[in-house]
């Protein structure tokens, strides 16, 4: 599993710093008009290019080593190139749209929804349990509806990353945190082929986070979120599909920060009447970065942005491990999960709300 990783590492690090070097002419595409903008000058896109390169080298290190004699028990199969097939409508679309930035909602969304029925059909992907005694008796009844969930979040969480990916080394950092805390609990439940395809996909991450943190040379896109929301998704249902003992609410408990910012963003835009694939700039880490986040004093304007697009991002980390932390500690204890999960949609309206207001107390704004 370290060789996956130390590989993963260091093809997704040499494919970046290929891109920062000769990627820039692809960026002058990326309008400076766009409200997701916090940045100055032009910024390759292309990142997701080089963590799906990263993962599939690792991932494929991985197989190999397998049918070698499998040294390291990952037990990693031909099955794994299924994965990699169920990530490529959603990445290539992604890639696409960074490139041209002509690719509309509509069609990303469908290129998502092709991965989750892919994940379906290839993966024989399926929610088992929801942990209510009732709704648990209606998907056995009805074993298309864990079908339908599956799909669902494969196609949904994609979208989800996108959304929360908006300063540097944010939804890198979340996708990197999240995926060690599902290793983790594969490896507590002996799941060691899953938590090696997340360990390679966390390092790969890694190798990303060295050009888009602190200085950032190069950006995620929808590419990068992508791959990181399919891949993410595809852990989630699989480690609760493979293992009885997890309950369905750890990895919900896991994802509320970009399921709940995705479901949030969606009511508030149709209260104001505007169409949920429309951006803005109101998501809750762009009104961090208005409002609890001061000017940086310094005599160059895009150091200043720069430093001031830094400072944003730790308080969505620290945000996000409010949630980690207790879904790693409970992950086999459904009631607790779902209070936390309860609390967290609380707290988040209640912080959404203070910041909107300009309630927030002196000592969080620097």
């Amino acid at each position: 599993m370290i060789w996956l990783s130390v590989v993963g590492f260091l093809v997704a690090a040499l494919a970046a710093a290929l891109i920062v070097r000769w990627g820039r002419e692809h960026a002058m595409a990326y309008g400076n008009a766009m409200p997701q903008r916090f940045h100055l000058g032009d910024i390759p896109r292309l990142g997701g290019a080089a963590l799906l390169a990263g993962m599939a080298v690792g991932w494929g290190l991985g197989v190999w080593q397998s049918c070698q004699g499998d040294p390291g028990s990952l037990r990693l199969g031909p099955w794994v190139g299924n994965w990699l097939l169920v990530l490529l409508p959603a990445a290539l679309g992604g890639i696409a749209e960074d490139m041209t930035q002509r690719l509309p909602v509509r069609y990303r969304l469908a290129l998502t929804g092709a991965s989750g029925a892919l994940a379906v059909l290839l993966l024989d992907l399926a929610l088992p349990r929801l942990g209510w005694p009732w709704l648990d008796t209606m998907l056995r009844a009805a074993p298309w509806l864990g079908a339908a969930i599956a799909m669902l979040a494969v196609t949904g969480l994609p979208h989800a990353f996108n959304i929360i990916d908006g300063y540097n080394g944010l939804a890198g950092m979340v996708a990197l945190i999240l995926c060690l805390a599902l290793a983790h609990v594969a490896l507590q439940v002996g799941d060691r082929a899953l938590a090696a395809l997340l360990v390679s996909t966390a390092a790969a991450t890694a190798g990303f986070l060295i050009w888009n943190y602190p200085r950032g040379m190069l950006f995620a896109g929808d590419g990068g979120a992508y791959v990181w929301g399919v891949v993410i998704a595809l852990a989630s249902i699989s480690l609760v599909q493979r293992n009885p003992a997890v309950s369905p609410w750890f990895p919900m408990l896991l994802l509320i920060y970009p399921v709940w910012e995705t479901v949030f963003s969606i009511y508030r835009k149709a209260v104001r009447g505007v169409s949920p694939g429309v951006a803005d700039a109101l998501h809750f880490h762009q009104l961090i970065y208005r409002r609890i986040v001061r000017g940086v004093f310094h005599d160059d304007e895009s150091r200043r942005v720069l430093m001031r697009n830094n400072r944003t991002s730790p308080y969505l980390w620290g945000f996000t491990l409010l949630t980690v932390v207790p879904a790693i500690l409970f992950w086999n204890n459904t009631p607790r999960l779902m209070g936390f999960c309860g609390l967290f949609v609380v707290s988040y309206v209640l912080a959404y709300l203070a910041i909107v207001r300009f309630k927030v107390p002196q000592w969080l704004r620097r």
